[in-house]
């Protein structure tokens, strides 16, 4: 039997104590930093197939070693990340979630077990592949600093050093049995804004009593739109049209806690500044401290201004992804994979793209005859299941396949 072989046939031997992992990992959701019951759970389906591992890396976090033959050969490092979502879920299925008001919604349930599951084809075929390969379990990937920053810090791509990085995600507008890839700029940066304008309250009727920071906050709202105009290019990616960059300054949230007829004394503003360039990044993120101060200024009123830095971009090898992606067409064949277009999401495996050669690809979860077409972030998200027999194989593969 050749390996490609071997591998499928492990992945569905194994196949419905995966669906049983991902079933148990989704009924019982944590959000970032609290996967300590997913954590433990990690563990036993490590101690059950005699994988060695460290655990209560940054509390929740667990690394996981196979080594194969010759083990200091090459290091791979394989990522899945562990938390949940603060989101109801409306799904109508026996693995629905049991924690009331959280939610697997963006597929991580799917990741761990995915990966859990080439961690058990891998571990039955060490004898018959080269080099390491390393298993990251991450805590927090869905708030900042993100868990991958604070893992990194805590040596997980060190002792044995990591060559390449290697992770998925799920894609529900893609079918099942698909796969994409991009080599090169794949993901946006993402930092947050919170900006805070205090001027004066009062009874609305009384206009010469106050100052109202409502007006102050939409004049930068406006302001900050007209100095960064935009349009939209043909992958449906926001270009700033000064330079042409992928470019993405949104507000989501404006609170004045006012009426009526009553001026609230403080309006507060939360953005996302999104982009895929690290010097623009740095100007943008200085004119926009200019922008808020020179319009409170000119209405007298008093802005704080924080912007969080968040996630750095996504970059994926273009080496390390050409062969990955001719691993998934040797595995699912050229129809089943496809090229993917620029996304201004962020993921905090960029972190760990900036450090090693990686790949970062999508795994089709959708299935339009089942009417499985959710998106991720929505509290009807949910996948066919069919998907985690294709992602634990063909992450197993990608592996064997490592230059």
């Amino acid at each position: 039997m050749t390996m490609i072989n071997k591998i499928k046939t492990l992945a569905n031997q194994y196949f419905n104590e995966v669906v049983s992992i991902r079933r148990y990992l989704h009924q019982h959701p944590e959000l970032s930093f609290e996967e300590f019951n997913t954590s433990k759970y990690v563990c036993s389906i490590l101690d059950k197939y005699n994988i060695s591992y460290k655990k209560d890396i940054v509390k929740t976090g667990i690394v996981a070693i196979i080594e194969g033959k010759n083990p200091s050969k090459k290091t791979i490092l394989l990522r899945a990340d562990l938390d949940a979502l603060p989101i109801e879920e409306k799904n109508n299925v026996e693995y629905k979630s049991q924690n009331i008001g959280v939610m697997h919604a963006c597929g991580h349930d799917v990741h761990t077990a995915s990966v859990l599951g080439t961690a058990i084809i891998l571990n039955q075929l060490k004898n018959e592949f080269e080099g390491t390969v390393k298993i990251m379990f991450q805590p927090g990937e869905e708030v900042l600093p993100g868990g991958s920053s604070l893992m990194i810090k805590e040596g997980v791509l060190q002792n044995p050093k990591v060559d390449v990085a290697i992770a998925q995600h799920v894609f529900p507008s893609m079918e099942v049995g698909k796969v994409g890839f991009r080599e090169g700029m794949y993901m946006a940066s993402t930092d947050e804004l919170h900006i805070s304008i205090t001027g004066k309250g009062g009874h609305a009727a009384m206009a010469g009593d106050y100052n109202n920071p409502l007006v102050v906050a939409a004049h930068i709202i406006t302001e900050i739109e007209k100095q960064f105009p935009f349009v939209i290019d043909a992958e449906g990616v926001a270009r700033n049209t000064q330079n042409n960059i992928p470019t993405v300054i949104a507000f989501g949230k404006i609170e004045g806690k006012g009426a009526t007829n009553v001026i609230p004394e403080s309006v507060y503003l939360a953005g996302t500044f999104r982009t895929m360039d690290e010097v623009w990044r740095k100007e943008v993120k200085g004119k926009i401290k200019e922008i808020i101060n020179r319009v409170s200024s000119q209405y007298n009123t008093k802005a704080d201004i924080k912007i969080m830095d968040g996630y750095p971009f996504l970059t994926n090898d273009v080496e390390v992804t050409k062969y990955c992606k001719q691993a998934a067409i040797e595995y699912l064949g050229k129809d089943n994979v496809e090229d993917l277009p620029l996304r201004m999401t962020a993921e905090d495996f960029a972190y760990i793209t900036q450090e090693v050669p990686s790949c970062f690809y999508r795994l089709g979860t959708g299935n339009k005859s089942k009417g499985i077409t959710s998106g991720v972030h929505t509290a009807t998200f949910d996948i066919d299941e069919k998907a985690l027999e294709i992602s634990s194989g063909l992450m197993a593969w990608m592996v064997l396949c490592s230059k």
